[in-house]
């Protein structure tokens, strides 16, 4: 990571972009006409196959803040460590490259992070494709390194490395960077960056705007894989773990027994289930034999106990009502 070179009060946002062409010019324009202007917009073109690299390129001419990176396809995680490598902003900011942000983000993230001196800030709502009702009650907070870890790996927070900002020399200091893998290197970011931040601020507007629309995303896209990458991400936080404290290993169990679920419903998503019914069948075995202990332990809302109870007896039908509300929920989005 490049940790010499900075730029006092600069904050340099971070944009992996493979294959997005559609999505571009909102992400774009919503970077440059942040109320914030002490920006470095690093658009790293991680091998696209479309014209995303031109469409980046044409904006570089246009804004003297945008640099463009052209690299070989390496993925999410290889493109946002290029950007960290060339970065030079007192703070770090990632986006991903289907999404878009309100004006005052970068603003709105650094008062969080002012307010509660913290080496990581994030807002814990954002919007998406699917909600675009801003949150009424917006206050600030500051939270410790237990309470962010637990809820990074309960349900109730986005999991990703956007929608939050990052002091760089915090990230430096403590060699904070991208595994190198396929699914699941988002979380290990954050949970990581949280065990080590001295505080943490967190706000409650929505900023952030999650497209769930995106046919090509991990969100709509169904592939065993991205559950087996997650599992051994999610494997490598318990491994890892600094707080090891009741309450942070009650979450990553959660999680654990949680992806599980995850991988039999890609399973039977893909409909591979005659091929993979070995797997499918140890899921099923963990998450039967780990259910009481996680229900007890576990600090989820009661109807998201009753829709493991469901998911692990009843799988395969779960399974099949959750893709036909997912369905029908996407036909609800709204393409912006």
């Amino acid at each position: 990571m490049n940790c010499n070179v900075v730029e006092k009060g600069c904050v340099s946002i971070i944009v992996p972009i493979y294959n997005v062409e559609r999505f571009l010019d909102k992400l774009i324009l919503s970077l440059i006409q942040q109320t914030y202007k002490n920006l470095e917009i690093i658009l790293i073109d991680d091998g696209s196959q479309d014209n995303s690299g031109s469409i980046c390129d044409c904006y570089a001419k246009q804004d003297n803040r945008i640099k463009v990176v052209h690299k070989e396809n390496g993925g999410v995680s290889s493109a946002r460590n290029f950007g960290l490598d060339i970065c030079s902003g007192e703070y770090i900011s990632f986006i991903d490259g289907d999404d878009w942000v309100e004006p005052d983000y970068i603003e709105y993230l650094l008062s969080v992070m002012n307010f509660a001196n913290a080496d990581l800030a994030f807002s814990d709502k954002n919007f998406t494709t699917r909600d675009r009702t801003q949150n009424t009650k917006d206050f600030y907070e500051v939270w410790d390194r237990e309470k962010t870890v637990a809820l990074f790996l309960y349900p109730g927070i986005a999991i990703g490395c956007w929608n939050k900002i990052y002091r760089r020399k915090f990230l430096c200091d403590h060699d904070i960077r991208f595994k190198m893998q396929r699914s699941g290197e988002g979380m290990h970011f954050i949970v990581t960056a949280a065990q080590y931040a001295k505080n943490i601020g967190v706000g409650h507007r929505k900023i952030y705007n999650y497209r769930l629309n995106n046919e090509n995303s991990a969100v709509t896209k169904y592939n065993l894989d991205m559950g087996i990458y997650a599992q051994k991400s999610i494997n490598a936080i318990s491994r890892e773990l600094i707080l090891k404290t009741p309450v942070v290993l009650n979450a990553v169990n959660w999680h654990i027994w949680k992806n599980y679920g995850y991988i039999q419903f890609l399973i039977v998503a893909t409909d591979s289930l005659k091929k993979n019914r070995n797997l499918f069948d140890r899921c099923r075995k963990y998450m039967l034999l780990k259910l009481p202990s996680v229900l007890i332990k576990s600090k989820v809302s009661l109807k998201i106990k009753l829709f493991m109870v469901l998911q692990t007896f009843f799988p395969i039908s779960w399974v099949k009502f959750q893709i036909k509300a997912s369905q029908d929920a996407l036909k609800k989005d709204v393409m912006l």
